[in-house]
């Protein structure tokens, strides 16, 4: 079924063209004050410009908000129609047409929210790990942020295409695989990537005779080697072997076919370079190969290297190139660091300049860095970097300290099974629901709480209406829906948000849309809760209520879904 914001949208434009003539954009959405109504329409203020020029005869909003409403056909579905202030029109929809759109929506397994009439091929850029190194807390946000819009796009209706883009070529593989193949764990497990990493670097650093076998490595292992491939290989398996299970842990979806590391694109790189120098877009400068797209005195976006040798920038337009001609992409999306917002600008305007963008989108969606609580990046107490794992592992940890003082009889696998998922979904739902083109202050005690907008305090509330049904037999029934006390109004308006929420996340890519209005659905769930008896109601009442707190479980739950977070049944 069309969102309620879709069909006021539809409604208002009618009504608009009808009173003037015109075709505008109505400005619906959510009323900024529920006391006036449910969804408010905003045109009237614009509006009153363009009537003016069109009749030559000065008019205010309010009068204009009149006219409008005067056309407007809202049918059933509006219990109150009202202007406010300059020329706000407000909307009140009516309980009986809330109960009838209820009835379809709790009887559907998607939740009445229809697929998209025009899906697209997205690409969705994101995690990217490094081979022979451990992720770190840097890899969550690219990590989680991007498999959310993707969840989302996916639910939408869109064909989604996840890329991992890896990095697993370069220089330095000349001098891992020269470490690996002098080493005894040529033919075995590297046991650390870490150290494995580091002490290579120290050969480089310190010997300047393997300073010039890893060197002659590269060359090998460009020319394709078939030892140095096969041990190239061997490290990317060894790298996968440890980011994969992070990923499961996380409930990414991400798997090794999603992998296109730098390695896939390294044999188009040279007519990346020969096609734009050829289209004149590219030209030699100071001995390298550059685009300049702001101009001949800003930093150019160089894409060979003087003397040879492709950079960051050629592989990504090789990407964009691959991924639109080869994977049908009408809208890619970047989920990275916002410090890389210039080199993206340039690769983006590079891609369209040359031709290979035509008609598609080409989406940054920046994030900001994870702080600690003094402020500064975050780092462990020694000022090293904070590997993932060990964040995942301190997380699971303190959660099941709360899950053992609030359940301490509860069998301890369970108690194991809950404490993660709290856990993770904590750190998760903690970075999530920040706006993602901001820095934000990790702090365990605020995204471990039990109340506010956190991870657990969503859980939690999932598994308290889980649990009424675990006290009787009945069966929810949708058909059974019939809402009288203003609590169960107000809830059901909200549960009726969703569609239009999912389609602002997929509009700017900002998952946390999604964790305000889950935050607000529990909130109004629990006044309810204490206002609205349920099991001890009588008949039709109970049904009706306990129909309402199947539904809205329900709602929760998919909301968690798409945002990639666990919701145990118990807690």
């Amino acid at each position: 079924m069309p969102t309620i914001v879709r069909q006021l949208d539809a409604a208002f434009r009618s009504a608009i063209t009808a009173a003037f003539g015109l075709e505008a954009d109505p400005l619906v959405g959510p009323a900024q004050n529920e006391k006036f109504g449910d969804y408010q329409a905003n045109a009237a203020m614009g509006l009153a410009k363009l009537v003016t020029e069109k009749t030559g005869q000065k008019t205010n909003p309010r009068a204009v908000a009149e006219q409008i409403k005067a056309k407007l056909d809202l049918g059933a579905m509006a219990s109150e129609i009202s202007i406010a202030g300059p020329g706000f029109i407000n909307v009140k929809l009516a309980p009986a047409w809330l109960n009838e759109q209820l009835h379809t929506v709790a009887a559907d397994a998607r939740l009445g929210i229809e697929k998209s009439a025009h899906p697209q091929t997205v690409v969705v850029d994101y995690s990217g790990p490094n081979v022979a190194k451990q992720m770190h807390v840097g890899h969550l946000r690219s990590t989680i942020i991007g498999d959310a819009i993707s969840r989302v796009l996916e639910f939408e209706g869109d064909r989604v295409i996840r890329q991992n883009h890896i990095g697993d070529w370069g220089t330095q593989f000349g001098m891992l695989i020269s470490h690996l193949a002098g080493s005894e764990g040529a033919s075995g497990k590297i046991e650390d990537l870490e150290d494995f990493y580091r002490a290579a670097k120290k050969r480089f650093d310190d010997d300047p005779a393997f300073q010039n076998a890893a060197r002659q490595t590269v060359v090998r292992l460009q020319g394709g080697g078939e030892q140095e491939r096969a041990l190239w290989q061997k490290i990317v398996e060894e790298t996968r072997r440890d980011y994969q299970p992070i990923y499961e842990r996380l409930h990414v979806l991400l798997k090794p076919e999603h992998e296109r590391g730098e390695s896939f694109y390294n044999s188009r790189l040279p007519a990346i370079v020969a096609d734009l120098k050829k289209a004149g877009i590219a030209i030699e400068s100071e001995g390298a190969i550059a685009v300049f797209i702001d101009g001949p005195d800003k930093t150019p976006l160089i894409i060979e290297k003087t003397g040879g040798g492709y950079l960051y920038g050629t592989t990504d337009l090789a990407a964009i190139r691959f991924r639109i001609s080869e994977q049908y992409a009408t809208r890619i999306i970047y989920t990275h660091d916002s410090r890389q917002a210039q080199h993206f600008g340039q690769v983006f305007a590079t891609a369209k300049k040359a031709g290979w963008a035509d008609g598609v989108s080409l989406e940054y969606a920046p994030f900001g860095t994870m702080l600690g609580e003094d402020g500064k990046p975050f780092k462990t107490r020694t000022g090293g970097t904070v590997k993932l794992k060990d964040l995942l592992d301190e997380a699971v940890i303190r959660a099941r300290k709360l899950v053992d003082e609030k359940n301490p009889d509860m069998p301890e696998a369970q108690r194991l099974q809950i404490a993660e998922s709290i856990g993770i979904g904590a750190v998760k739902y903690s970075d999530l629901s920040k706006d993602r083109t901001s820095d934000y202050v990790f702090s365990w005690d605020k995204m471990l709480a039990m109340d506010g907008n956190t991870g657990p305090y969503l859980q939690y509330a999932y598994a308290r209406i889980r649990s009424i049904f675990r006290k009787t037999d009945s069966k929810s029934d949708p058909s059974k829906i019939a809402l009288e006390s203003p609590f169960e109004l107000t809830l059901a308006k909200h549960v009726f948000r969703l569609p239009d929420v999912l389609e602002l996340v997929s509009r700017e890519l900002k998952p946390h849309h999604l964790c305000l209005y889950l935050y607000e659905l529990a909130t109004k769930f629990s006044s309810f809760y204490e206002n609205c008896q349920v099991l001890k109601s009588d008949e039709p009442t109970r049904s009706s209520r306990l129909a309402l707190c199947d539904l809205t479980a329900r709602t929760m739950a998919l909301g968690l879904e798409l945002l990639g977070i666990e919701h145990p049944e118990q807690m």
